[in-house]
């Protein structure tokens, strides 16, 4: 899921120039994943209340190849969208259900850790999606006759979708290696398959007393009509799912996905040039990695609030340092920096114009940029331009971006999901966790849409200091209303949390 979502990274910048795309475009090129992702969570809960929580993970993976298959192959903007967008499903449905199947097999006290596994794979595939990127980058760029023959250096961007097909098939084939959810088998009266599964984590006692639990649970609810949206919005509810929308909105409106999705494009703002930009949005991967496996090892010893105020405190200086770093760069192109870029007769003579013109922000420099090229070469030739022009500290830039993905790694992206598993009562999880995945994947989607538009017409400064601004607010809610859930079973959470907000 992690390598379908964020492949794309590497792919925007040869997809923009090759199909003529706006900056909207790019940015649904990127963010129709998401789309569809946000419509598969409204109904990926409810339907693996009905046919299994393993099943509907299976069908997601078949989604992830038929997807990677198809943006490789893709011969226009539209279909390349129609292929990310049946990718979408795979990943709304993953997204939501596979924290969900943890957490109703894992011990109470390692939950929060073995949740944190998911989010681990996720990160993973990330990383693993930078590397194969900047690889099949660099195999573009030689002369290797392999290399030809397989059409690596006329097609790199479809080949770093298509590698895509790989972790799909692998996805597919172990789940075949895990078993069906206990909690799922006892809501379908399956006590005796339930049984089997618990034992061989818990033991026998431990296991009558989930199975007797599990069971009370569900027979409090037995009388009860079919679960309906508007029951999540019962005032017994009202805390948690308070705590849960507003801990949805802030994993995303803080711009992670915007980082993750288009790496390459914001180290290439800093003037570093395209290769270096792929390497860096290597070095986000591997910190993405590293911190989202010491929010495992901490999550159940610190608690899931102490980790959440840590990230966001460092999100908000991460964001203000970003801010600050763009808003100090200047843009002055020189005559012999014009020369070495060896342009088309034709290109530099018209960008002659802005030799000596200095401009104070990334936004009046690509304008002028546009009015002497025109919209065409601007696209092709803008990474060119602003690494020549640009006078920036870039190891700043870099400092902000890692200190941004590793505040974020070891708090809100894991914590959020264990939480989501944490809040809600048994009988409306899986409608509760889709409709705040609904919600987060709807903000994703909109911070994607809308980035390459927000670089280009408000800059990179104030782009990230509204991050800031949303991270700032984030840990104010955090530290006055998120609950600690940390060694606690769910049914004790249920009966604590829903207590607390009749």
């Amino acid at each position: 899921m992690g390598f379908d979502a964020s492949v794309i990274s590497g792919v925007v910048g040869f997809i923009g120039p090759e199909f003529g795309l706006t900056s909207i475009q790019i940015g649904w090129a990127v963010g129709s994943l998401t789309l569809t992702a946000t419509l598969a969570m409204l109904i990926s809960g409810p339907l693996s209340d009905r046919f299994g929580r393993r099943t509907i993970l299976k069908v997601a993976a078949i989604l992830f190849a038929v997807s990677a298959i198809g943006s490789a192959i893709a011969p226009t903007f539209a279909t390349l969208v129609i292929a990310r967008m049946i990718g979408g499903f795979g990943v709304g449905a993953a997204l939501i259900i596979a924290p969900m199947y943890i957490a109703e097999i894992a011990p109470p006290k390692m939950r929060g850790r073995l949740v944190s596994f998911n989010q681990l794979n996720i990160v993973i595939g990330i990383s693993a999606a930078f590397f194969t990127n900047y690889l099949i980058l660099k195999w573009s760029q030689t002369d290797a006759a392999w290399v030809q023959t397989l059409m690596i250096d006329a097609h790199a961007w479809r080949w770093m979708l298509g590698l895509e097909t790989l972790p799909a098939v692998i996805y597919f084939l172990g789940l075949y290696f895990v078993p069906k959810s206990p909690r799922w088998q006892i809501m379908k009266g399956q006590v005796d398959e339930a049984r089997s599964t618990l034992h061989s984590i818990y033991g026998e006692e431990e296991t009558e007393k989930q199975i007797k639990d599990v069971l009370k649970s569900l027979k409090a609810d037995a009388e009860k009509a079919k679960v309906k949206l508007k029951e999540i919005f019962h005032p017994a509810l009202r805390y948690v799912l308070i705590v849960g929308v507003v801990l949805a909105i802030l994993q995303q409106i803080t711009g992670i996905n915007a980082v993750f999705f288009y790496a390459p494009m914001i180290f290439e703002q800093s003037g570093i040039g395209t290769d270096a930009s792929f390497m860096q949005a290597v070095l986000v991967g591997l910190t993405n990695l590293l911190f989202t496996i010491l929010a495992i090892l901490f999550i159940d010893k610190l608690g899931r609030k102490p980790l959440l105020i840590i990230g966001m405190t460092g999100i908000t200086i991460a964001m203000l340092v970003l801010a600050w770093g763009f808003n100090s760069a200047t843009y002055e192109l020189n005559q012999n920096e014009l020369t070495s870029l060896e342009l088309p007769a034709e290109v530099e003579a018209k960008a002659s114009a802005l030799v000596g013109v200095s401009f104070s922000n990334d936004v009046a420099f690509k304008r002028a940029l546009e009015d002497a090229l025109g919209s065409e070469y601007t696209s092709r030739y803008q990474t060119a331009f602003l690494t020549a022009a640009i006078s920036i500290n870039p190891t700043l830039i870099l400092f902000g971006i890692l200190g941004f993905v590793a505040s974020f790694a070891i708090s809100i992206g894991p914590v959020m999901w264990v939480m989501f598993s944490e809040l809600f009562p048994l009988r409306v999880r899986g409608l509760a966790i889709s409709f705040a995945g609904f919600i987060n994947s709807g903000v994703s989607f909109s911070v994607q849409l809308v980035f390459p538009w927000e670089l280009a017409v408000l800059g990179s400064s104030i782009t990230f200091l509204i991050y800031g601004i949303f991270a700032f607010a984030g840990l104010l809610f955090i530290w006055r209303m998120v609950p600690e859930t940390k060694n606690k079973s769910l049914e004790e959470l249920e009966l604590q949390l829903v207590r607390k907000s009749s």
